[in-house]
């Protein structure tokens, strides 16, 4: 049996550590009294970060066979991997629990069939919060920024702003010395929010322009770029008094070019902020030199499910197809085709957090095929994956298909002299991993998840580009890191 503690030194050591040891005693009992092969079972305790997440505070995973005997036979049977965050389980209940988890099976509800991350249930959920953003917000009370830590987003920073509005003035500077400097200039904003970033960004731009007196803000053309109408509505609010300069687009930050084909070495400058932790990411785990990937299905307790089925005034058997429509529809026309269930909007919306809230992961680890024929996203194989992944030992990280997806189709837009910067949670050392729980998390009504920037790396850099990660500069204290990518000299 193997035990692995997933925790930062801050947790484990010092004045405010935390007392693992009665946890790992009460689960190492109910384990070793379970009729489970101790060869193949693992207790993997992990620091939830994210108070609002997708697991229950003891988990239970099987561990499919790397190898199965040619007739079929599994000689081994499935092994186990109890998962326990180590914030909110209780010493007095892990044992019991384990105990149960063994002996009987799930008395979840499954919402969908087993399938690798990237393609959950959970990812409809987090469009749908942005698509119907406004319902959401006037349910709640409260806007979307008020869950992100501080209840702000850095990209407001005006010291942070003059900072690159400087850098790319000395750009531009260079090229007119050279008579190379386009008459239109390019911005592009992916993940506009509600235009704080753009407003501060024109706002200053303006009055450094205004001293440098070479006339930058008459040329500026700045593109905001985002997947909710809703947002977008707000941005065109927040930057009205700079109309002249700005346009906004509905884009899909999986693949930009499609709407953004015309930028194509154009942008001076792509700034993408709290983006990429919220696009759709697969999940790999080694173990004992093994590749095994992380296939997930959404569920519901059955308690949950009851109480969310007596909301909807339908069985519970009738969830998987209503939460699938809630999903396709939206609120407002679900409250329409089934009046039935939802007489109001409201009620739809009411139906909607609830489950949302309810919903959890269960997981599955199944043998992975061959890196060469796994495809993090279009374009981009996974042999670009077997250095990083054989660099260490065993661990659990993530793939981040959706952010490797929008940043090589991103790439393309940049102006030779252009670079793209990104805010974000980045993993730039695998072995971080290893030290704390990495998501996914519930943000309000979305889903967040740490970005795998060694894989960004490698892929700017097979592609000519420098990549670089430093932390944000304005707020101390922040887990939020500035990545940059230029082309290289």
């Amino acid at each position: 049996m193997l035990i692995e503690l997933r925790a930062s030194d801050d947790r484990l050591r010092g004045p405010k550590a935390l007392d693992a040891a009665p946890i790992l005693t009460s689960a190492y009992k109910a384990i070793t009294e379970s009729q489970a092969d101790l060869a193949d079972t693992r207790v993997v305790c992990d620091w939830m970060q994210y108070k609002q997440n997708f697991r229950d505070p003891v988990e239970l995973r099987r561990v499919q066979p790397w190898r199965i005997e040619s007739n079929g036979h599994n000689p081994h049977g499935d092994g186990y991997e109890i998962a326990i965050d180590l914030r909110r389980a209780k010493p007095d209940s892990v044992q019991s629990t384990v105990k149960s988890l063994l002996e009987a099976p799930s008395d979840r509800i499954a919402l969908e069939d087993w399938r690798p991350g990237s393609k959950s249930l959970i990812w409809g959920f987090n469009g749908l919060y942005w698509k119907a953003l406004t319902l959401w917000e006037q349910s709640t009370g409260k806007g979307y920024e008020s869950a992100l830590p501080g209840g702000a987003s850095d990209a407001r920073n005006v010291d942070a702003a003059r900072e690159l509005i400087g850098s790319l003035f000395q750009v531009w500077d260079g090229l007119q010395a050279r008579h190379a400097l386009p008459e239109e200039l390019y911005v592009l904003e992916i993940g506009v929010g509600n235009g704080n970033q753009a407003r501060v960004f024109l706002d200053e731009l303006q009055n450094m322009d205004r001293d440098h007196g070479h006339g930058y803000y008459r040329r500026l053309h700045y593109l905001m770029g985002d997947y909710s109408p809703h947002v977008l509505e707000l941005a065109r609010k927040t930057v009205a008094h700079h109309a002249e300069h700005t346009s906004s687009l509905v884009l899909d930050a999986l693949r930009p070019t499609e709407t953004l084909g015309f930028l194509r070495y154009k942008a001076f400058l792509v700034y993408i902020s709290n983006v990429y932790d919220n696009l759709p990411t697969d999940e790999i785990v080694r173990i004992g030199g093994h590749l095994f990937q992380v296939q997930t299905r959404a569920v519901l307790a059955r308690a949950d499910a009851e109480a969310l089925a007596d909301t909807a005034k339908a069985r519970v058997e009738q969830l998987p197809d209503l939460i699938a429509r809630l999903l396709r529809l939206g609120p407002e026309l679900l409250a329409e085709v089934l009046n039935e269930h939802f007489p109001t909007t409201e009620s739809a919306v009411a139906f909607w957090r609830q489950a949302w809230d309810g919903l959890r992961l269960d997981e599955r680890y199944v043998p992975m095929v061959e890196f060469d024929t796994y495809e993090v996203a279009p374009d981009v194989k996974g042999e670009l994956l077997r250095p990083i992944v054989l660099a260490t030992g065993d661990l659990r990280m993530h793939m981040s298909n959706g952010a490797v997806a929008s940043f090589a189709d991103t790439l393309p837009l940049l102006h030779p002299h252009g670079v793209l910067q990104c805010h974000d949670l980045f993993v730039t050392d695998v072995h971080q991993y290893g030290n704390g729980f990495r998501g996914p998390g519930k943000y309000d009504g979305s889903v967040v998840n740490w970005v795998n920037g060694r894989l960004l790396a490698a892929i700017g850099n097979r592609r000519g580009f420098d990549v670089t990660f430093a932390a944000f500069g304005h707020r101390t204290g922040a887990n939020v890191l500035t990545m940059t990518a230029r082309a290289r000299d």
